[in-house]
């Protein structure tokens, strides 16, 4: 087992420490040059796909209520806002008209990517008996991770210090996309997807998967998302379309085992929530979220717009393409917006 300064174990199955003892990419390390130079070779007619939802959907916040649209206004004053405004106004030699604007916006509201400052867990890194707030590969919560009552006792700025979304912007997620068709096996009713049903899906599709693809499931979620006109019905997206069983254990196994950098869907959270409760008296509320950000380094991607692709690649006969998906260079933040596009 690889030594780390910050821990003495490590989740049973996780990849903490494989990478290096500070790594902070987790599985996007295996998208290495050999790996994208392999995506552009699946770039067969150049035709590209957008793959997010306009940043303005769902609408409301019924999927999450701490989750909010965005607000988007002008810059400058409400008296004198920079929009369709003169550059000079008392130089009458100049011609120019701008506008200039501003967002307030959650980070995670519409298509987006969560890093793995999003879900940490409390487990006992020191050996010692007591769990601690801990993220992938060990990192502490209050001095890797620092939340606003941290940061004002330590006089230091809140956010992700280590592990935020912008290091995936460094590093770029450019590689190759492989969809599967959840939708066409399962329709549009509520399904909890676990090992079986995902085989049953790659097989009856010829879809294989290969050590540092991203993995994309499309499932028709948005699509309902979308029919409903930015006034969401909870009741009836709780109902509806495909989700991964976070607590199906070969499923989990498979994840790991098949090596895949990360896992987007066009649903919310990607697994059924809430998960099933177990037996056991401790467990994650969220156990693919646990198993793909905690332990193993996966990011998640969640609200893509997958129906445009999925037709196209279905009426080709493909399931590869290349992907280029990076979030916003924002440091400190857990998640992002991303504006996915598909080359095919």
């Amino acid at each position: 087992m690889p030594s780390n300064p910050r821990w003495a174990r490590r989740p049973e199955g996780s990849t903490w420490g494989d990478f290096g003892p500070d790594d902070e990419l987790g599985r996007l390390n295996l998208i290495t040059p050999d790996k994208v130079r392999a995506a552009v070779a699946e770039v067969k007619e150049g035709r590209t796909f957008c793959l997010s939802l306009p940043l303005d959907r769902p609408g409301g916040n019924v999927l999450n209520p701490r989750r909010v649209p965005p607000v988007l206004t002008p810059t400058g004053t409400a008296e004198a806002p920079r929009f369709n405004a003169t550059l000079c106004a008392e130089d009458a030699s100049l011609v120019d008209v701008v506008s200039d604007d501003k967002v307030e916006i959650c980070l995670q509201y519409s298509t987006q990517w969560d890093s793995f400052a999003h879900v940490g867990a409390l487990f006992d890194v020191s050996g010692d008996g007591r769990p601690e707030p801990v993220y992938y590969n060990g990192f502490r919560a209050g001095a890797d991770i620092v939340g606003p009552r941290d940061a004002e006792a330590r006089g230091i700025a809140s956010g992700a210090h280590r592990l935020g979304i912008h290091n995936a912007a460094v590093h770029g997620v450019q590689g190759r996309g492989v969809l599967v068709d959840l939708l066409s096996l399962f329709g549009r009713e509520r399904h909890l997807v676990g090992y079986d049903d995902l085989m049953r899906a790659m097989d009856a599709q010829a879809v294989t998967v290969e050590e540092g693809d991203i993995l994309c499931l499309y499932t028709g979620f948005t699509q309902v998302v979308m029919e409903m006109n930015g006034t969401p019905d909870g009741t009836i997206l709780g109902k509806s379309c495909a989700a991964l069983d976070g607590r199906d254990t070969r499923l989990l196994q498979w994840i790991s085992d098949s090596r895949i950098s990360a896992l987007v869907a066009d649903n919310y959270a990607v697994e059924h929530l809430p998960a099933k409760r177990l037996a056991a008296t401790t467990q994650a509320a969220m156990p693919l979220h646990h198993h793909c950000l905690f332990r193993l380094g996966v990011p998640l991607g969640e609200l893509w717009w997958l129906a445009d692709l999925a037709a196209d690649l279905r009426a080709a006969g493909r399931s590869r393409f290349l992907l280029t998906a990076p979030p916003l260079r924002l440091p400190g933040a857990v998640g992002s917006p991303v504006t996915p596009i598909a080359t095919v």
